[in-house]
């Protein structure tokens, strides 16, 4: 009886798993914005992953000086109009160096892109294993793990990312440094909403009979409760990529991020802030690219919470029915 039991209960199991899958990407699909957002990072992903191909198609690459292009009797602004722009330098070239900006732009979106991934997986890793471990922990083992997370969440993460940066050898691999010190400081925020969402499942049914029936913690943890963590997880994800960029950003616009010669659009904002009016384009560029970029995965970390979250769909759908009820209600008066 029990085999037929769990036989019954896995696909019923998978079924819910496959309808929640369809629901999601249903409510995703009917925000707009949201999926204008999901184009433009699926494009600024596949730029940044095909880096070497299109600097290919250029010609150029991110690090080749190009002295003849830039004018040393004017302090080094690129000869030309609009900064250099032509067949051979696509946006032109970057002032005192002459290298190529297309190329420092799109191998720059690696950098910010990847940096800012690497960096919300260890958040949300670590910030997943400590929530976990907290809620289902008791006594000290609890108050311990939660002084700790309460420390990282008040930890300033610029003033101390900017003092480990500091410090840390010139030798050690800049991007890999940025994303360690990111990723191992700020998640605190990912472990609280955890340990909070973990304390709620704790008491449900399900969980219950899992453990009258024998099952270890860390089996309940990963059969039982991951599941109902994936939602809020997945939102609280979304929401740090932005930031993580932005963090990225910030640290090598202040000199202590991604050194040169790898591009890095913070990096290049640094040196851009005394060419702005020589070369607008060398400051617009990287700016631009880190406004759309930080914009579109807002909304599309808005969409994904509004997706996940079935009070906030239903509470659009009453909306748009109140709406439509008091268009049609004029219409009818008309």
């Amino acid at each position: 009886m029990s085999e037929a039991l769990v036989a019954i209960e896995v696909p019923e199991a998978a079924a819910s798993g496959a309808s929640g899958a369809r629901q999601f990407w249903r409510r995703l699909r009917s925000q707009r914005a949201a999926m204008v957002a999901a184009a433009v990072v699926a494009l600024l992903v596949l730029v940044a992953l095909a880096a070497p191909l299109l600097t290919a198609l250029e010609g150029q690459d991110p690090t080749t000086y190009h002295p003849s292009l830039i004018d040393s009797a004017r302090g080094g602004v690129p000869i030309g109009s609009f900064g250099g722009i032509g067949g051979d330098h696509w946006l032109g070239v970057e002032p005192q160096t002459g290298r190529d900006l297309f190329a420092r732009l799109v191998y720059g979106a690696r950098v910010s892109l990847g940096v800012a991934l690497a960096a919300t997986v260890i958040q949300v890793f670590v910030g997943v294993v400590m929530g976990i471990a907290s809620a289902l922990a008791s006594g000290w083992v609890d108050q311990v793990l939660s002084r700790i997370t309460d420390v990282f969440v008040a930890l300033p993460l610029m003033i101390m990312s900017l003092a480990l940066l500091a410090i840390v050898p010139a030798g050690f691999p800049r991007p890999v440094l940025v994303t360690l010190v990111i990723g191992f400081i700020a998640w605190g925020n990912i472990a609280k909403i955890v340990r909070a969402q973990t304390l709620t499942l704790k008491g449900l049914d399900y969980v219950s009979a899992a453990r009258l029936s024998g099952w270890g913690t860390w089996r309940i943890a990963r059969r039982e409760l991951l599941p109902g963590l994936a939602a809020p997880v997945i939102t609280y994800a979304a929401i740090l990529m932005p930031v993580n960029i932005s963090v990225e950003a910030a640290l090598s616009f202040l000199g202590v991020g991604v050194k040169p010669p790898t591009p890095s659009w913070g990096q290049m904002l640094t040196a851009a802030d005394v060419w702005y009016q020589a070369a607008p384009q060398y400051l617009l560029l990287p700016a631009g690219a880190l406004f759309v970029t930080v914009l579109a995965l807002t909304v599309l970390g808005d969409g994904v919470r509004t997706a996940l979250d079935p009070r906030a769909a239903s509470r659009l759908s009453v909306g748009t029915g109140r709406r439509r009820e008091a268009r049609a209600g004029k219409e009818d008066t008309a």
